[in-house]
């Protein structure tokens, strides 16, 4: 294990834990959408057929919880969420995350052209499982694990801010693992 890996205030695990709002919605690879709305050039809705007619990228990164667990060397597949965007010709600077179970989370939409965050659908090769936000969820590595929407549904596109489910109640809205940014008030 590499320390240097492991953000301060985090301990490394070999589990994957699952933490939730207590919602499990039931989505299937036949009933599952991706919609991006908001302040776009055009809208667009995918389906499971046309999220996997996009590049597929298999990437392997670490997953910092904000409740003090890392998991190292973690597996997945999916797509690149730049190449997912890009369909909409977004013009708005923030993005909204809309979980199917009525999640929220937030971003400005240059996070998610970084070249590690994934609109993944498959972990450890194989589909991702309901419990950790299957069919699909987004993985922004680079922040703690609550901007990672699971069952994302919907990326809204728009001009100002709009903090989510989790940034309402306190938590930080960055969410910088290496900046220790748990809470609002950090």
């Amino acid at each position: 294990m590499s320390h240097e890996r492991v953000p301060p205030g985090q301990r490394t695990v070999d589990n994957f834990p699952v933490l939730d709002l207590g919602v499990r919605p039931r989505l299937t690879h036949d009933n599952w959408q991706l919609r991006l709305f908001g302040l776009v050039g055009r809208e667009i809705v995918l389906d499971w057929p046309a999220l996997l007619a996009l590049p597929q990228r298999k990437t392997r990164f670490d997953f910092h919880c904000v409740t003090t667990w890392s998991q190292l060397d973690m597996d997945w597949e999916g797509v690149l969420a730049r190449d997912v965007i890009v369909l909409a010709a977004p013009q708005g600077a923030y993005v909204t995350l809309h979980g199917a179970d009525g999640y929220t989370t937030n971003l400005p939409t240059g996070a998610l052209l970084d070249d590690d965050v994934l609109v993944a659908h498959t972990f450890a090769d194989a589909p991702l499982a309901d419990g950790h936000g299957g069919p699909v969820r987004l993985m922004v590595p680079k922040r703690y694990g609550w901007k990672s929407a699971k069952w994302l549904t919907g990326i809204e596109f728009h001009a100002e801010d709009r903090p989510g489910y989790w940034e309402v109640r306190g938590y930080h809205n960055e969410a910088d693992p290496w900046k220790e940014e748990r809470y609002s008030n950090d």
